[in-house]
């Protein structure tokens, strides 16, 4: 699976490819998902956003058959314009299966570099099974909370407004989990009046032709939009966990047996 769009560097993309390559020669691990992560994948790139290529790797048995195990992170050079690491599938099972939004993002990415569908839907499926909506919910109000200490700006915004979307659309989707990874996408599925599908599309038009915001304030309703939505997740703070956690260990170790296995 691969899905690349128009708007990414082509010369950019190629050395992504040539990192991942490196990654598997270099480590002896397999990248069966490779993904883009950040801004250009949440749909609000500005002209000068780097690349956030994440992925994750999968080693051959005898990797995890030892005591004393590798890292489990791989990380590539950093610069202004390569961002490029990734996650051992024991870690990525894991935090999924603790609640982590970050990982669950990686597997509905909108931009693909390379990856194995049968994998991707063997995760998925995982995390519809083990994942906590309300863990989820705290994820991202917890995100939004922390971007909003500190001087506001436009560009800052958006890292609110993509949280309060997706608390927005769990509010819609009272029997999934796993919402979309993309602020457009978000909004699109979810009951919010076109007032504020509208006002969202034209401040990220505004981002994608500037290289810096300023510290202008957000329209008016979507600011009211995010602290409405942030408002009424806060129930969520208080809620108990509802799936078992030995059911949810044991589902971990069957998908990593299989897949490693």
């Amino acid at each position: 699976m691969r899905a690349i769009p128009d708007s990414l560097d082509a010369v950019v993309v190629a050395e992504i490819d040539r990192r991942l390559e490196s990654v598997a020669a270099e480590h002896g691990v397999r990248v069966p998902w490779a993904i883009e992560s950040g801004s250009r994948a949440w749909g609000f790139p500005s002209p000068d956003s780097d690349y956030d290529c994440r992925f994750l790797f999968v080693g051959p048995r005898e990797r995890y058959l030892t005591l004393w195990p590798g890292r489990d992170v791989i990380e590539t050079p950093l610069d202004d314009v390569f961002d490029v690491n990734g996650w051992d599938l024991p870690k990525a099972l894991t935090l999924i299966a603790r609640g982590n939004a970050t990982a669950v993002e990686w597997l509905r990415s909108p931009i693909v570099y390379g990856g194995d569908t049968a994998f991707r839907r063997d995760l998925l499926t995982y995390a519809a099974a083990v994942v906590e909506r309300s863990a989820i919910a705290r994820h991202y109000l917890h995100v939004a909370r922390r971007q909003q200490k500190g001087a506001q700006t436009l560009k800052r915004f958006f890292y609110v407004l993509r949280p309060a979307a997706a608390l927005r659309w769990l509010a819609d989707h009272p029997d999934d989990a796993l919402p979309p990874m993309d602020l457009p996408t978000l909004l699109s599925e979810t009951t919010v009046p076109d007032e504020i599908r509208g006002a969202a599309a034209e401040l990220i038009t505004l981002k994608s032709v500037t290289r810096e915001l300023g510290s202008g304030k957000a329209p008016t309703v979507l600011r009211r939009f995010a602290a409405r939505e942030l408002e009424r997740a806060g129930a969520f703070e208080s809620m108990a966990p509802e799936k078992n956690p030995g059911e949810v260990r044991e589902r971990a170790d069957e998908v990593f047996r299989r897949i490693v296995g």
